[in-house]
């Protein structure tokens, strides 16, 4: 049996609905991605237990527990497309986030649609980028001009 890892602990300790929740979020996070890492970060004496961060190639979302929500924020948020409109926190500047209230009904296929379209924008950033063709340098284009000049006025140097 493989030992409780930080994100199982931030969820056993927090008892109430809302730990069941980060549970859920939690399942369709690695239902989108089965590759995605886990952590908790930011602990802190107001937030004793942290925070869940989910990565792949980057930091994908958060999981934090509020008192009276469970949020799941999103840094590049701006950048993924939201059709279902889960989005409903954080929506000025480039993250988002989605708060799930007790007893509210998820969307699991586009919640599972947002957190891939967040790997591949993660995924995306590392690979190289296409080389585009170069611009002839100002030496070149001049040499070129003189080529050209030449041949028109029959000169050789």
């Amino acid at each position: 049996m493989t030992p409780a890892g930080p994100v199982d602990e931030l969820i056993a300790k927090t008892r109430d609905w809302r730990g069941a929740m980060l549970a859920k979020l939690r399942k369709i996070v690695h239902d989108a991605d089965p590759e995605i890492a886990e952590d908790v970060k930011w602990k802190r004496p107001s937030n004793p237990l942290g925070s869940a961060v989910w990565s792949h190639d980057g930091q994908v979302c958060v999981g934090i527990i509020l008192k009276e929500r469970v949020r799941l924020a999103f840094s590049a948020g701006s950048s993924l497309s939201d059709p279902k409109k889960l989005f409903n926190a954080q929506l000025l500047g480039k993250s988002r986030a989605i708060d799930v209230s007790q007893n509210e009904k998820l969307d699991e296929q586009a919640l599972k649609a947002i957190v891939k379209a967040a790997v591949q924008h993660n995924l995306a950033k590392t690979r190289p980028a296409k080389t585009r063709a170069r611009s002839r340098s100002t030496a070149e284009r001049q040499t070129t001009r003189s080529r050209a000049w030449r041949r028109a006025s029959g000169s050789r140097s």
